[in-house]
């Protein structure tokens, strides 16, 4: 007689093919998601660098900005706490006065004038020839010191002038470099820095900030 099939047997191994072809089914799903992770990763990876490359030539950009910014005021100076007399406006337009007429003498001269005189009193030499421009600045408090700005016509004229300022003591008028407000700011955390005793000095030299 043949021997008897152990079917019981048979059928296990079936569930155990059944159940290894499953997994093998699922690893490829797993191997084949896994490639599309690995690409994607690969995708958002030459991105990323590409937004860094992007990113430094947004700053190189700036820089270069800032930079030609800063190298248009080089030759100016900011006077802050100068107080200065201008005409007023009724007396510039009024046609019928005779020019001068009731004005006092301080708004008969020029802005240029009286930024020379105030310097003179403090014996530091300055001319009218070493001067391009002056303006005042709108005051955006009407409570707030008043701001001029110089333009030299060379920057040596401007830098022997910035030299003098110890002769300004007392006087709550001061002097400094027209910085950009990249410069400004960073020009202020040094003074910052400096009242911690973290630096011993910090200046400006050609609107460069130095510690």
């Amino acid at each position: 007689m043949p021997p008897k099939k152990n079917t019981g047997l048979e059928e296990e191994l079936e569930e155990i093919k059944k159940s290894l072809n499953f997994m093998s089914g699922e690893i490829t799903k797993v191997a084949t998601q896994q490639e599309k992770l690995l690409n994607l990763m690969e995708k958002v990876s030459k991105q990323e660098n590409m937004v860094k490359q992007k990113d430094k030539k947004i700053i190189n950009l700036e820089k270069t900005i800032d930079d030609l910014e800063q190298y248009s005021r080089v030759n100016d100076i900011i006077i802050q706490g100068l107080e200065t007399k201008h005409r007023t406006y009724a007396r510039a337009v009024s046609a019928d006065r005779e020019e001068g007429e009731y004005a006092p003498a301080e708004e008969l001269e020029t802005l240029e004038q009286q930024i020379i005189k105030f310097f003179e009193s403090r014996n530091m030499a300055i001319q009218s020839s070493y001067i391009e421009a002056c303006h005042t600045l709108p005051k955006k408090d009407k409570n707030a010191r008043p701001v001029t700005i110089v333009r030299f016509w060379n920057r040596k004229h401007k830098t022997e002038l910035l030299k003098q300022t110890t002769k300004l003591k007392g006087t709550k008028v001061y002097l400094n470099e027209h910085l950009t407000p990249k410069n400004a700011e960073i020009a202020k955390q040094a003074h910052i820095l400096k009242k911690q005793n973290k630096i011993t000095a910090t200046l400006t030299r050609n609107c460069e900030v130095m510690i």
